[in-house]
């Protein structure tokens, strides 16, 4: 399971919709659209981009070794061996900051692991039983960067969620693999897309039906619609994971 944990921290892919709204960071997760743009034969401009090579999977004992807290930043900088004024070292403030940060409205649980088996246990928490299950979502036909192009919806296919209720866990930047997992409620599909070039995607994509935690008012507005009057929807990033009840 680290083994493929591992493997899987290797394909990094990120995705911008040139008619949605996104932010200057350009990635799949912060950019939205309306769930009635996801029909077959809808065009969306994207960028599908590959990324840098994912730290390191460690297993769970070796990663609650390591202090992860702000508190202990000169030693966490010197036990990875991190320059305190390289960019590395801005990303592990950066991380401890939002993973030390109060879960926003609406979230009911959340919490930073360092470990498959420690993600699974907090999985298994908050749905109350451990017969649960990990998907990763989108995955690329082509390994690598792939040209800003037009694709053309191909399906969109319901994912049924037992009991509606999920945990998503995003790769944060680390010296080592991290992910920042929280509990959240949307309607899943597994959006089939083709590019002009032959690249074909199969996007996972979240639909939220109201003011979901982390789409602002500010992207409803550049939306033009009110919280909560349509579904709003995003694709999920390669590297996040969504576990579920089986």
């Amino acid at each position: 399971m680290a083994r493929s944990l591992a493997a899987f921290l290797l394909l990094l892919v990120g995705a911008v919709i040139a008619s949605a709204v996104y932010d200057e960071e350009d990635s799949v997760g912060r950019a939205y659209f309306l769930v009635h743009d996801l029909y077959p034969g809808s065009k969306m401009m994207l960028h599908f981009t590959g990324a840098a090579t994912g730290a390191p999977a460690l297993p769970r004992t070796r990663a609650e070794s390591i202090p992860f807290t702000s508190t202990k930043i000169p030693e966490i900088l010197s036990r990875l061996n991190v320059p305190a004024g390289s960019p590395a070292a801005a990303a592990i403030r950066s991380t401890l900051k939002e993973c030390e940060a109060p879960p926003l409205d609406g979230v009911v649980a959340q919490l930073c692991v360092s470990s498959f088996k420690a993600m699974a246990d907090f999985a298994a928490s908050c749905l109350r039983t451990r017969d649960v299950r990990a998907a990763t979502m989108t995955k690329l036909s082509k390994d690598g960067a792939t040209p800003r192009q037009v694709y053309v919806v191909e399906s969109v296919r319901p994912m049924p969620v037992s009991g509606g209720d999920m945990v998503a866990c995003h790769r944060m930047p680390y010296p080592y693999a991290v992910f920042l997992c929280h509990t959240t409620t949307a309607t899943l599909y597994t959006v089939t897309l083709a590019g002009a070039d032959g690249t074909k995607a199969d996007a996972g994509t979240a639909c939220h039906k109201d003011a979901s935690p982390g789409i602002s008012w500010p992207t409803f507005k550049k939306l033009g619609v009110a919280p909560g009057s349509v579904p709003v929807c995003h694709f999920l990033p390669q590297d996040s994971m969504l576990w579920m009840r089986n």
